[in-house]
């Protein structure tokens, strides 16, 4: 299994159940969602706000798309991921642009947990590995199963 590094785990880390929020969706089917100033807020704190940023465009058919970037020092360039969404009912513009940057930000792992049919049970519990202290948990047990094997050159 890939060994994530610090920033990535940071950013997929689950958000306290007190930061989500539920509606209800297609079919009557519950649907847990947070907001977009929770993705800003993480955002903020895994990156700093200067090493992110995000882009709208609309286009003539009214879709919003948004490509959210994060600065990597390691290649010395932004890296962008983009998703789009259309005009939401309440607030239509707005909504449709929040809706845009959520789903820029799952590309980033960013509540992409939240999309996981194990979790959520039907009382809207988490499993524990979604929340943060099962999610904490479970990396301390990868990183310290992490085994880096060292390369030796050859011997001919």
């Amino acid at each position: 299994m890939p060994v994530m590094d610090i920033e990535e785990q940071l950013l997929k880390k689950p958000f306290p159940v007190s930061k989500l929020k539920w509606r209800e969706g297609p079919k009557g089917k519950e649907l847990v969602y947070i907001d977009a100033r929770d993705v800003m807020n993480r955002l903020d704190e895994v990156c700093g706000p200067k090493m992110w940023k995000c882009s709208i465009t609309r286009t003539p058919d009214a879709v919003n798309h948004c490509t959210v970037s994060i600065y990597s020092n390691i290649l010395n360039e932004w890296v962008d991921k983009s998703d789009g969404s259309e005009d939401t009912k309440i607030e239509p513009v707005k909504g449709g642009i929040s809706e845009a940057f959520k789903r820029a930000a799952v590309h980033w792992g960013i509540g992409r947990y939240l999309y996981h049919p194990g979790a959520f049970d039907e009382n809207r519990n988490p499993a524990y590995w979604a929340t943060p202290e099962g999610y904490d948990e479970i990396m301390d047990k990868r990183s310290l199963s992490a085994v880096v094997t060292p390369v030796s050159p050859s011997t001919k």
